[in-house]
């Protein structure tokens, strides 16, 4: 604070770093908050991810057990002269002031009877106040920010409010949210107040929390006079639909409560919408799913005793991150920090910054996030330099999988996540979609060596690009000696072994046509998904890509469980970690890992975008120099429409089916081209501006590797439309 004014509207400065290898600095301009005369600088500090709690073991003091601030106050006269005021052995500092406790985690506790009012400003009397401790600190480790900061964002309000046998208040906000309350309330001086949160309520209508752990989200705020208070927490941050509340001074209203919803501050990048709402509704609750867990890092949940960077988490969802926000440098920030916690073998840590220890790191999938993220940020933005920076990290990666796979190159023996969360049947005659480790590590060591393989080609690192080409040719060769039988058969016959397999294009090509065989026998036979955290963002793509767009439609529309759509079906708002979060009787999966905000299932946002409404990147042409547009309708859908804010402008692609005539539009940003496949049977029968395109010179129709015609448009908006027989 200067002069009792709040500098900037950051919160959660100065963001999650791996503290001790690098922390960012804040710079502002504050000549509008000087004045003549004296001035004051206030700095109040919390716990946050340094000292507090943080993981589930209990653990707090990760980084350090003190608090301690540095600044510096810059100021250049009229007659050029400068001043620079520093924090030193001068301050004074209290921890009498109202912020009692305040935690990530557990939340906070506030007195309002103890503001020290105009403790910011010139003249307070801080002479009960102590000295500070100066500290020696190493400056080494400073950095510029390099992400988008948090940020209030947007405000919601209640849609509901009830009260409970025990007098208590329970709101609802409508939305599973990440943030906090405003509180607005009068009461009398030493009113106690405590707002619990939640993201559900129980079959019964109570307040349920036992999915939250040991965090216990709740704020303690005691009244300071009879007047109206209006309070926000600090240092705290919590997940929640519903907000229970006890000793509200008379009876709260809609309101008593605002819905502060804080997240980076990420430009929004992509629309998507069609004509089934429940889809639309999937499409929501992703783009909340990233809203609540895009904070400061990419969590896994922002609600229980965890709110961790995982890194399996995050590679199998920025892909469609990034066509619903500018995650640019979001990301780009946090890859940082993964190359800084990377083991010296090579192993990337399960989490970013790491919290968890030696152990938790080079697990298959989760420490691929060091290849496939960067991969995902050029592809979306074409800009070369997120390969170039981590560059050493991903061969140290590819390095680690190579020691551990051997000369045979099959990784085996080692422990791994696997197909985390996925299909499980308590059937005794079905044990689950169990897919092998041995198997999803050797098809993601060929998967990322060969991502590397072409980053090593764009940077002009040819040497490196022929090693690893041909180390991919030995992994390949490798695993389909281990893992497919001549029949066609993967050792796991599982939705997420045939994903993998044929995605990452590992099956050679007299195996081939058996083996969509059997992918489309069992997608068929069980009529759902049973992908886990590893399977779910490929499948659709796959299944699509090799003909079988009616099983990925199939799969897309189901709402029964497990499907995208049951928990929509639930009333859902975020995506669920399991399939099941709450059960079709409204009972709840097991508490002990239960989150209903939890993104990685929404990965299937990626294929919305790409395929159903078609537009898609150009891998020779990143950063939508070139752009494909190739929608692909099905599943009863009779129109789509999506939008990406594209560094050149908007692209975007529409397609419409209906009785009186079929459509479907195209916008091309300044600056790019277009590969556009048109939705409709027959070319021939396709006009724009009522003009069939096969006798207008302005479009020419070519034909690709399959024959399949598409036209290249250049800058534009254009409009097609299929002539009725």
């Amino acid at each position: 604070f200067l002069n009792d004014k709040r500098v900037g509207e950051q919160v959660f400065t100065p963001g999650w770093t791996s503290y001790n290898k690098r922390l960012q600095y804040q710079v502002y301009d504050v000549g509008s908050l000087l004045f003549h005369g004296k001035n004051a600088i206030g700095i109040t500090v919390g716990d946050g991810w340094y000292r507090g709690y943080l993981g589930w073991r209990d653990n707090r003091n990760v980084y350090g057990e003190k608090l301690a601030a540095l600044a510096q106050l810059e100021v250049t006269f009229e007659d050029g002269s400068r001043e620079t005021i520093v924090t030193d052995n001068s301050w004074k500092v209290t921890n009498h002031g109202p912020i009692r406790m305040s935690d990530i985690y557990m939340g906070e506790t506030y007195d309002a009877r103890k503001d020290l009012n105009g403790w910011a400003k010139s003249g307070f009397d801080d002479s009960d106040w102590q000295s500070v401790n100066e500290k020696v600190f190493s400056k080494k480790h400073l950095v510029a920010p390099h992400g988008p900061p948090v940020r209030k964002i947007e405000e919601i309000k209640p849609i509901g409010v009830s009260v409970s046998e025990d007098n208590t208040y329970i709101f609802d906000m409508g939305q599973n949210m990440v943030g906090w309350i405003r509180l607005k309330v009068s009461g009398q001086s030493g009113t106690e107040i405590t707002i619990r949160h939640a993201e559900s309520l129980d079959k019964q209508g109570r307040f349920y929390t036992e999915n939250l752990r040991s965090a216990k989200q709740t704020i303690v705020y005691t009244c300071k006079s009879d007047h109206e208070e209006i309070y926000e927490p600090h240092f705290t941050f919590q997940g929640f639909r519903f907000v229970e509340i006890s000793g509200f001074p008379g009876t709260p209203d809609l309101e008593s409560i605002t819905g502060i919803v804080i997240h980076s501050d990420m430009a929004p990048a992509g629309n998507f919408s069609c004509s089934n709402e429940l889809i639309n509704q999937l499409q929501h609750n992703i783009l909340w799913g990233l809203k609540g867990n895009f904070l400061d890092v990419p969590t896994d949940c922002p609600q229980r005793d965890e709110r961790l960077g995982w890194t399996g988490d995050a590679q199998v969802f920025a892909p469609t991150a990034c066509f619903n926000m500018n995650a640019a440098t979001f990301y780009t920030k946090w890859l940082q920090d993964l190359a800084l916690d990377q083991h010296d073998d090579g192993g990337v840590t399960d989490v970013v910054p790491d919290v968890l220890g030696t152990d938790n790191a080079g697990h298959t999938g989760w420490a691929d996030a060091a290849v496939v993220v960067p991969w995902t940020i050029y592809l979306n933005y074409g800009d070369k330099r997120i390969l170039y920076n981590q560059y050493k990290s991903m061969t140290a990666w590819i390095n680690f999988m190579k020691e551990r796979a051997g000369e045979d190159h099959i990784w085996n023996g080692d422990w791994h996540y696997g197909d985390w969360l996925s299909f499980d049947d308590s059937s005794p005659a079905y044990m689950g979609a169990y897919t092998t480790t041995d198997l999803i590590a050797t098809a993601y060591f060929a998967h990322s060596t060969n991502l590397l393989s072409k980053i090593a080609r764009i940077l002009g690192k040819e040497k490196d690009a022929e090693e690893l080409e041909d180390l991919v040719q030995k992994i390949k060769f490798a695993f389909a000696g281990e893992f497919l039988t001549p029949n066609g058969r993967l050792v796991s016959d599982t939705q997420t072994a045939y994903t993998l397999a044929l995605a990452m294009d590992l099956i050679p090509l007299n195996s081939k046509e058996k083996v969509l065989k059997n992918f489309h026998k069992n997608v068929d036979e069980f009529k759902h998904i049973t992908t886990g955290f590893l399977g779910t963002p490929l499948i659709s793509e796959t299944l699509a890509a090799n003909g079988y767009l009616d099983m990925a439609y199939l799969l897309l529309n189901r709402k029964e469980y497990p499907s995208w759509l049951y928990p929509v079906t639930m009333g859902a708002t975020t995506i669920w970690e399991r399939w099941d979060g709450i059960k079709p009787d409204s009972t709840f999966q097991n508490p002990g890992m239960n989150s209903l905000n939890h993104y990685a299932y929404g990965a299937i946002g990626k294929w919305l975008y790409s395929t159903v409404a078609g537009i898609d990147i150009d891998e020779e042409n990143p950063g939508y120099k070139n752009i494909l547009i190739r929608p692909q309708p099905g599943g009863g859908l009779t129109h789509t429409k999506a939008e990406i804010k594209t560094m050149y402008g908007l692209a975007a692609s529409a397609w419409k089916f209906d009785e009186d005539q079929d459509s479907f539009e195209v916008t091309v940003p300044p600056n790019t081209t277009a590969t556009v496949y048109l939705p409709f049977k027959d070319f021939k029968k396709v006009s724009s501006n009522d003009k069939l395109i096969s006798e207008d010179n302005e479009f020419e129709i070519r034909f690709d590797k399959q024959k399949k015609p598409f036209l290249k448009l250049g800058s534009g908006n254009y409009k097609f439309t299929e002539i009725s027989p």
